[in-house]
């Protein structure tokens, strides 16, 4: 349990840290000029896109790991155990929607409880920025 919740943590600094990481490069490479406006709101959106991918890849990887080993618990359901699986699973973790065909069993629960809560705020925290961009962008 203690390790599950200390591995949940650091799932979710590092999942902040490449969240903050891509939403400053994304800002940088924001073009500048005013005749570019769709331009920087594709931008702003490919870098929120592939910030909240990246995060879902990492968990999903430390899922397969972890079904593997099958000491932490493990997915079950409909599940064949392809990488698909675990994306899937994380994706379905990670935005909230956690439809069920798919679920952790043991200790691993409680990294998925983290993703859940982790997407939660990262989603909220995108939306934010893409508010920002679109403010800065004048129509």
């Amino acid at each position: 349990m203690i390790f599950m919740t200390a591995l949940s943590i650091a799932l979710v600094l590092l999942s902040v840290l490449i969240h903050y990481e891509a939403l400053r490069i994304t800002s940088a490479v924001l073009p500048t000029q005013e005749d570019h406006n769709r331009s920087r709101i594709l931008v702003a959106f490919i870098g929120i896109l592939c910030a909240h991918l990246l995060s879902i890849l990492m968990f999903a990887g430390s899922y397969a790991y972890l079904h593997s080993i099958r000491r932490f618990g493990s997915l079950d359901g409909k599940i064949e155990g392809s990488l698909v699986d675990f994306v899937y699973f994380s994706l379905m973790s990670f935005t909230t929607l956690g439809v069920g065909d798919i679920y952790a069993t043991g200790p691993m629960r409680i990294i998925a409880g983290f993703q859940a809560l982790n997407g939660f705020v990262l989603i909220g925290w995108s939306a934010s920025f893409a508010y920002v961009v679109m403010q800065r962008t004048e129509t």
